[in-house]
């Protein structure tokens, strides 16, 4: 009989927590803490109604026997479709923050299949305290571990921050056009040009806002809640809108964090969101690196000046007289006693030149293996370590790269058939217990680590915090 499989990849990181997943006529109930992965099945069989074969999956989070959230999608056995639900939108799934814990969870809808997408639906669900301050409870103000150098910790980061919304893009769509955003997607990146190529006639305006979503949006939650689940480093690319579109009132001239040309988060918004998070939360530390990679020069980038000026009006508008601004030299030789101290809350970097673990080849996956086949390769070299300002640990894929899955992505894309959500979980289940197991004897001591990815959840902020806390012990 025909069937649809859902594979499911939890971590938990708390106590008293479980997990009961199910399907018509299948239940797995997780309760041990970690990571765990497997798979369940919509089978034809397994659904009375003769004509209607969708079979509900869903997924519930108990709390000592209390039910926390249900989610769920229907799934047609026949078709591999899934639809109706609480997470039909990867938009419509933002993390849920309960007493002292966070639920993070996402939905990739793989549809018949294809070829080098998952076959199966693929359902992440993490489950970890509320990280809001936890380099403060971490390192408490009068501790031992607060009289530890800052570089000691391993820092979350949430991977191209700004692109965790469609509202620019909606924003420019509204005003010119889906015809005007394909020919910028086009004129812009090479690899989306030649798979545009291989679709002629094929009409991009008519999905020119999947096509942005599936290709561009790496992050569903907003940015106060990304720090609320624990992010404290963050890569901003600002600049101007597109010279294509600039001059026609789709959004207003300032900077935007640039995903290609793609416009996402105002620079404004985001500095505003971390002073006022950082004057709310007064032992918590951020850092910031601005940097331009993949913007195109036909999206202007900013002056020193004017780069001056947008901090300056930030802190100024929002800090208090609460937040200094610090730097490079703070982050690699302060205390976190000392930054404290100073009010050095804030790290701005600029151009700050770092080890990244990413590679064009290794990041090309699907599952995950070629990434963490590079980890240690790019790690060995202890003397590259110690002249990058810090190390980068890039856990998200970019199966973009994969051509094939490229097409796919395109011809088909949706809010749920994002190729990038595609290999959340199948990646984060080889990268992060990767990283749990040897950073701390692979990374230069005196260098502060990122661990960085896609859709931010809890899972890479607990092993990051576990990290950190191994490293501050040293």
């Amino acid at each position: 009989m025909p069937s649809k499989g859902v594979q499911v990849f939890t971590y938990i990181g708390v106590p008293d927590i479980s997990i009961e997943l199910s399907v018509p006529k299948q239940t797995i109930t997780r309760r041990d803490q970690g990571f765990w992965s497997g798979s369940l099945e919509v089978e034809a069989r397994n659904i009375d109604s003769f004509f209607n074969k969708k079979g509900r999956f869903t997924f519930k989070v108990f709390h000592r026997g209390n039910q926390i959230t249900e989610q769920w999608i229907d799934v047609n056995a026949l078709t591999g479709n899934a639809s109706g639900g609480t997470m039909e939108s990867i938009a419509e799934t933002p993390s849920i923050f309960h007493d002292n814990f966070i639920i993070s969870y996402g939905l990739y809808e793989a549809g018949p299949g294809h070829d080098p997408l998952p076959n199966q639906h693929q359902c992440y669900v993490t489950v970890t305290q509320n990280y809001t301050n936890w380099i403060t409870n971490l390192a408490p103000p009068g501790s031992d571990f607060e009289k530890k150098p800052f570089h000691r910790l391993v820092l979350p980061s949430a991977h191209d921050v700004g692109m965790n919304s469609m509202e620019s893009s909606a924003a420019l769509l509204r005003k010119v056009g889906g015809a005007v955003v394909s020919t910028m997607l086009t004129r812009t990146d090479d690899k989306v040009c030649r798979v545009v190529d291989k679709l002629s006639g094929y009409p991009i305006e008519l999905i020119a806002p999947n096509i942005i979503y599936s290709l561009s949006i790496t992050q569903k939650d907003s940015l106060e809640s990304m720090l609320r689940i624990g992010a404290r480093y963050f890569e901003f690319r600002p600049a101007r809108l597109h010279s294509s579109i600039r001059g026609r009132d789709a959004l207003p001239d300032k900077l935007y964090f640039m995903h290609s040309a793609i416009p996402g988060m105002g620079y404004d918004t985001f500095l505003e969101g971390i002073v006022k998070f950082l004057r709310a939360n007064k032992n918590e530390i951020i850092v910031v690196q601005l940097r331009w990679d993949g913007v195109p020069s036909d999206c202007s980038h900013p002056s020193s000046e004017e780069k001056k000026q947008y901090l300056e009006k930030a802190i100024r508008d929002h800090a208090g007289g609460e937040i200094n601004v610090g730097n490079l030299d703070d982050m690699k030789h302060r205390t976190i006693s000392e930054l404290r101290r100073d009010k050095k809350r804030l790290l701005m970097l600029d151009s700050v030149d770092t080890l990244s673990t990413y590679t064009d080849d290794g990041n090309a996956t699907i599952n995950g293996q070629s990434i963490v086949d590079a980890f240690p390769r790019v790690l060995e070299d202890r003397g590259a370590q110690r002249r990058a300002g810090f190390v980068l640990i890039q856990c998200q894929a970019t199966a973009t790269n994969i051509q094939k899955a490229l097409l796919h992505s395109i011809k088909d894309a949706g809010v749920t058939t994002s190729v990038l959500l595609a290999t959340k979980g199948l990646c984060d289940h080889k990268t992060l217990p990767w990283c749990r197991d040897n950073v701390v004897d692979r990374c230069e001591l005196g260098k502060t680590v990122v661990l960085m990815n896609d859709w931010l959840d809890g899972a890479t902020v607990d092993v990051a915090v576990g990290l950190s806390r191994r490293r501050l012990a040293k």
